[in-house]
């Protein structure tokens, strides 16, 4: 929980505000026209060259006549110096009053020091807004993690690794749109409010349209949608989404996150499989500099070609060669031997998906496609011919997390009627009878892929918690006692 600032510094802060402001100086101050920002500044560095710059004041080291400081914008940091001989003495004595946080703008000119610092000369100074309470631990870091998520905006200031994280998630986002922009694939949006949710196995959050006096679903994914534009014609599409599940938090779950869907008409599987591969190396080419991403602790190498291997295959890995010949009971026997607590109630088919996502996926560290899963949990893909058990698609794992799942997209309307009507069971209601009319009009086959943002960054940055990739996670509340 984020601890109160200290009365005495908020009311010193509050103090030196109305000695600025009694000597001309107001404190939230208008627009002020820059050079550039930090960076660009520094990029154009020239001895003697005459620029005007703002930031927050970072740093402040007082010399008696003279005062060395920093800025900081959204770019970089620059030093600054303020000479009472240059200044005049009363604007001199206005800038000690300024503390550390505040925004100010300056003009004057550049010079390098003799220690070789590229440095701004004051000719004039503007208070452009005063920061009333006190930044974190004066710059060694905010350390408190629960502060860092509830107040981001600390965190950005105090932490660079912070603000080096989202500047990578946007520029990852930003070359996704690039790479898939210039392969042809257009970029829609579809509702994210909807009469009926689908596209994924998940809760919704229910909302109430009042002008309808309808009930409304939060999307839990943009599929469905997805795939009625494939039925209009458009051929190449994808959109980078919110989505949001109705289910819990943890490490690498968030209610709201971002997905990029992308469909490609008269593809499949197998070139969604080429797609991955070659957008998520470009990404980390672009935004890392390197095929090897992760931590220290636990790196990976996205070199090509990935690994590809079978679910069923990797479940008889490690639960024995056996496995799919046993019944319900004799799997719920072994899997509790391996620590994994399952129902015994569940179908096969769950409870050998609940040991695959608790003993093994976790496993798979360097980029595997896992093919050919069972066609109960994947009602929106095409079986394999040679075995209609399963269905072609993969889930792509990296880190021990699925980053990306895709198929040769069903588009037999009277398949997919049964598999929802099977999925719905009593609830007939819950059949999307829109999106089988749009199948029934003709959807050309197709490959689907979608990616996961959030868990992605993770993947390339090496970030252990979905938190730490998110501007404003959601948190529980915290309950006053």
């Amino acid at each position: 929980m984020t601890e109160p600032a200290n009365p005495e510094i908020v009311e010193q802060r509050k103090a030196n505000m109305q000695a600025l402001v009694e000597k001309g100086h107001a404190p939230f101050g208008k627009a002020f026209q820059r050079t550039g920002r930090l960076a660009e500044i520094r990029a154009g560095f020239e001895e003697g060259k005459a620029v005007t710059m703002a930031g927050r004041l970072t740093t402040s080291r007082d010399m008696g006549k003279s005062i060395f400081a920093d800025l900081r914008d959204g770019s970089d940091r620059f030093q600054i110096y303020a000479q009472k001989n240059t200044m005049g003495d009363e604007s001199f004595e206005a800038f000690k009053l300024l503390d550390l946080g505040d925004h100010v703008g300056v003009e004057g000119s550049l010079f390098t020091t003799r220690t070789g610092e590229a440095t701004l000369k004051i000719a004039r100074w503007t208070l452009l807004s005063k920061a009333l309470l006190p930044l974190p631990e004066k710059w060694h870091g905010l350390k408190d993690t629960d502060q860092r998520y509830r107040q981001r905006y600390l965190d950005l200031v105090a932490n660079p690794g912070a603000r080096e994280t989202f500047n990578r998630r946007i520029q990852a986002v930003w070359e996704i749109r690039q790479y898939l922009a210039g392969r042809g694939f257009q970029e829609v949006e579809t509702p994210m409010m909807q009469s009926q949710p689908g596209g994924a196995n998940a809760r919704p959050f229910v909302t109430h349209y009042e002008a309808l006096n309808a009930k409304m679903y939060l999307r839990i994914a943009p599929e469905l949608y997805l795939k009625r534009l494939l039925v209009g014609g458009f051929d190449k599409v994808f959109e980078l989404n919110r989505n949001f599940r109705n289910e819990g938090l943890s490490r690498t779950h968030n209610p709201e996150f971002t997905m990029m869907e992308v469909y490609e008409a008269y593809s499949d599987m197998r070139g969604m499989k080429a797609l991955a591969e070659d957008l998520i190396t470009h990404v980390a080419q672009a935004v890392m500099g390197s095929l090897q991403v992760g931590s220290p602790e636990a790196p990976i190498d996205l070199t090509r070609p990935w690994r590809e291997v079978a679910y069923r295959d990797l479940v008889m890995e490690r639960m024995g060669p056996d496995w799919f010949s046993l019944d319900g009971r004799a799997m719920c026997a072994a899997a509790g031997k391996q620590g994994v607590s399952v129902d015994p109630a569940w179908s096969t088919a769950d409870i050998t998906q609940e040991v695959y996502s608790k003993l093994i996926e976790k496993t798979l560290q360097n980029p595997t496609f896992v093919t050919r899963l069972p066609a109960e949990l994947v009602p929106l893909a095409k079986r394999c011919e040679d075995d209609p058990s399963v269905v072609d698609v993969f889930e792509l794992v990296i880190g021990g997390k699925e980053i990306a799942p895709g198929y040769s997209e069903l588009n037999d309307p009277i398949e997919q009627r049964k598999r929802f009507e099977a999925q719905a069971g009593d609830e007939a209601q819950k059949v999307d009878e829109d999106f089988l009319m749009a199948l029934e009009h003709g959807m050309p086959p197709a490959g689907g892929m979608g990616i996961g943002i959030d868990r992605l960054v993770m993947t390339l940055t090496g970030c252990d918690a979905i938190r730490d990739v998110i501007l404003f996670p959601q948190l529980k509340a915290i309950v006053s006692s």
